[in-house]
């Protein structure tokens, strides 16, 4: 499995959703609202022969402050289990994110908190995506 190919598929996944801006990496500056990957935890040869590695991924979606109310109200729509601003409806459309791997799954999200990156402080909270593909 491709990890780079993983992170482009889902940063091209999450863009479908008109005005989020999507990254497969955290950039230096951060237009909002924005989809950014940050973290990943790989559990290598879950199957024999290298047959199968799973990678979780952890995604953060940032919104600015400016009003906090508007903002929050905009996450939720993210946060949603459906619908046209949903995130995980964009991210699991393409289950193989265009072969780059064999399955993914958005397990859950976390927090509805502040986040600091750089001097900007955002809110946003945090997807977990498992995804599952060959080992290379």
């Amino acid at each position: 499995m491709d990890l780079n190919a993983v992170a482009t598929g889902l940063a091209t996944a999450a863009a479908t959703i008109p005005g989020l801006s999507a990254f497969g990496y955290l950039p230096d500056s951060i237009p909002e609202p924005a989809f950014v990957i940050t973290d990943m935890d790989i559990d290598f040869d879950r199957a024999f022969g290298r047959g199968l590695d799973q990678v979780v991924l952890r995604c953060p979606v940032l919104l600015g402050r400016a009003d906090d109310k508007a903002s929050q109200a905009k996450l939720n729509g993210y946060l949603s289990g459906g619908g046209a601003a949903s995130l995980k409806a964009a991210l699991e459309a393409d289950g193989t994110l265009g072969g780059a791997c064999d399955d993914l799954h958005v397990r859950r999200v976390s927090g509805r908190r502040y986040y600091q990156v750089g001097e900007t402080q955002y809110v946003g909270a945090e997807f977990e995506v498992l995804v599952i593909g060959r080992g290379a």
